[in-house]
């Protein structure tokens, strides 16, 4: 067998991987831009070719996940908006930055990621924990002091009504809606859209990890279960790849071999993420993600 060959079938595997790890959680960035560093590209453009290459994979995580998106397209589109600005300014970044930056501030948020992934089974069980103790106590009711009933007046919407998704608990939408909403349900609103612009720059920089921060986020602010959450962060890093590829592909050099490979791989893998992908063990796939990590950071770093 060719090294040429095996260099393709090293490049397609690490985009399936990536894709499934996507899919399931993020840090898919992890698996493909160390092994485009092994094999010798520089920082920048293995960067933006891995990124041009993973957005096919993030529509086929979103096409997985469809189902759970169901009754979420108010949220998606008030957190997408965030996403997709965020999105820009940090392609824009890493256009305007010197390639010396990029080297220098890649390690730094590898790092980041790690320990974010590292962290993130302590994360989740905070996140559930405190979702379960949120769902426990019903919203007070907007000037009454008075828990939420979901009738009319009490600021809580019923089972269906606007809001709720079409669940008796408030929804996401809700923690993000506009002034016109029930006001009980739109604490944190502004923080969590800038936070989310801010893992937008983040991933449209780099994007190792950016699934994992954005499950935390919107994790700690909604009460919808994980999956459906997963399915919107499917969409959310699908928007800041997808602009942030389409910034690169007019601006800069993309190494088209490389992003078809990766596309190729991840659009497989964004399938196996969204049927097999949740059966896997999460240790192990944490620790595929700090091992290949640890590499990114001593290739760089040496």
């Amino acid at each position: 067998m060719s090294h040429d060959l095996l260099h393709a079938i090293a490049i397609f595997a690490a985009g399936l991987a990536a894709g499934t790890i996507n899919t399931v959680v993020g840090s898919g960035t992890l698996i493909t831009f160390p092994t485009l560093l092994a094999f010798g590209y520089p920082p920048v453009l293995a960067n933006v070719s891995n990124n041009v290459g993973l957005v096919p994979g993030g529509f086929s995580g979103i096409h997985g996940y469809r189902a759970e998106l169901a009754g979420q397209r108010r949220r998606v589109i008030r957190l997408g908006t965030a996403s997709l600005l965020g999105g820009l300014v940090g392609a824009i970044l890493l256009l305007v930055l010197p390639a010396g930056a990029f080297k220098a501030i890649v390690p730094v948020l590898i790092g980041i990621a790690l320990v974010v992934v590292i962290f993130q089974p302590r994360l989740a069980k905070w996140v559930a924990a405190r979702q379960a103790a949120r769902a426990r106590t019903p919203p007070e009711a907007p000037g009454t002091g008075l828990p939420g009933t979901g009738l009319p007046g009490s600021g809580v919407p019923a089972s269906g009504a606007p809001g709720s998704d079409g669940a008796g608990a408030p929804s996401a939408v809700g923690v993000v809606a506009p002034a016109a909403q029930d006001t009980a349900l739109q604490l944190g609103g502004p923080v969590l859209c800038v936070l989310v612009f801010l893992s937008g720059v983040y991933g449209g920089y780099f994007g190792a990890a950016q699934g994992v921060l954005l499950l935390g986020l919107m994790g700690v602010a909604f009460t919808d279960s994980m999956q459906r959450i997963n399915a919107v962060k499917n969409v959310l890093a699908f928007l800041v790849n997808g602009v942030a590829a389409l910034v690169f592909i007019i601006v800069t050099h993309i190494d088209w071999g490389v992003a078809g490979l990766i596309a190729a791989g991840a659009i497989l893998g964004g399938q196996v993420g969204a049927r097999v992908g949740r059966k896997l063990p999460p240790w192990g796939l944490r620790a595929l993600i700090i091992c290949v990590g640890i590499v990114a950071l001593v290739k760089l770093l040496t």
